[in-house]
C-alpha cells in the first residue's frame, strides 16, 4: 500500500490542489489527512468541500476545536482568534457540523493517524514531551507508525526498542526498518514553518517500507492577497513566504 499522508491544510486551498494534484500523480493507495484543516487561510469552506468530495478520511485539529468548541477556542491567543472568529463566518452550518464530529484519530493497518500527540490528543505538541516519555509512549503503541502534524515541522522519531532518535527531515526517501517504531511529523500543506515555503506531505510505501517527504511549490501571493483581502491578520500571510 502506498499512503500519502497530509496534514494542516488551513484553509490554503492553492495549496491542497497542488498537492492533491501530486498525489494523483503518484500511485497513490490511501490518503488520510491529520487535521487543521482551517483557520489561517482564506479559504476554509473550499477546502473542506474538496476533502469531503475526495472522500479522504481527517482527523480533527485544534483548529476544528477553535471553531466548534467555546472552551477550546478561548485557548489561543487574540491573533488566531481574531482568525477563527472569521474562519466561522467563512464556513456553512454544513461544514461547521462536519468538523465538529471528526474523530480524534484514525487507525489504518499498521498506522495511526492524530492531530497532535499519540495516541489521541489533539491539542499536545511533540515538543511538551522528554525523549524518555516519547520513548515510552512508542513503546507501548499497537501500532509501527505515528503520524501526526501540529508542529508544522518535519521530523522522524525512531524506537529501536532501546534508545530514541530524532532528526529532521527534507525533501527525498528514508529507508525504515522492520522492527523499529516511528513517529512521523508530516509537516504541512498550507502554513510551512521549517524555513521552505513550498507545500509538504509524505507518503509511506509499506511494500518498499520507505518514506518520501514531497515539497510541492503553489502559488503563494494568491493565497496571501486573499488573506488580506478577507481581513485576516496580515502575520498569516507574510508567514506564508
Amino acid at each position: 500500500m502506498r499512503l500519502a499522508v497530509i496534514s494542516d491544510i488551513h484553509g490554503n486551498l492553492e495549496a491542497f490542489r497542488e498537492v492533491l494534484a501530486d498525489i494523483d500523480r503518484s500511485r497513490i493507495d490511501a490518503m488520510l489527512c491529520l487535521g487543521d484543516n482551517v483557520g489561517y487561510g482564506p479559504e476554509p469552506e473550499a477546502v473542506v468541500r474538496l476533502l469531503r468530495a475526495r472522500q479522504i478520511p481527517s482527523v480533527k485539529g485544534n483548529h476544528e476545536l477553535g471553531v466548534t468548541d467555546l472552551t477550546s477556542f478561548r485557548w489561543f491567543n487574540s491573533t488566531a482568534q481574531a482568525s477563527l472568529l472569521l474562519t466561522r463566518r467563512l464556513i456553512s452550518a454544513g461544514t461547521h457540523a462536519f468538523i465538529g464530529q471528526l474523530p480524534s484519530y484514525l487507525v489504518l493497518g499498521e498506522c495511526l493517524a492524530v492531530h497532535g500527540c499519540p495516541p489521541d490528543s489533539i491539542t499536545k505538541y511533540l515538543f511538551e514531551l522528554a525523549d524518555e516519555e516519547l520513548l515510552v509512549l512508542l513503546k507501548h503503541l499497537p501500532q509501527r507508525l505515528s503520524f501526526v502534524g501540529h508542529t508544522h515541522d518535519l521530523e522522524l522519531v525512531m524506537n529501536d526498542g532501546l534508545e530514541l532518535t530524532r532528526q529532521p527531515l527534507d525533501a527525498g526517501i528514508v529507508s525504515l526498518q522492520s522492527e523499529h517504531k516511528y513517529l512521523i511529523n508530516v509537516g504541512s500543506v498550507g502554513q510551512p514553518r521549517d524555513g521552505n515555503n513550498n507545500a509538504k506531505y509524505v507518503i509511506w510505501d509499506d511494500a518498499e517500507q520507505t518514506l518520501e517527504v514531497r515539497f510541492i511549490p503553489y502559488d503563494i501571493a494568491k493565497t496571501a492577497d486573499k488573506i488580506i483581502a478577507l481581513g485576516f491578520p496580515r502575520f498569516y500571510a507574510t508567514r506564508l513566504w
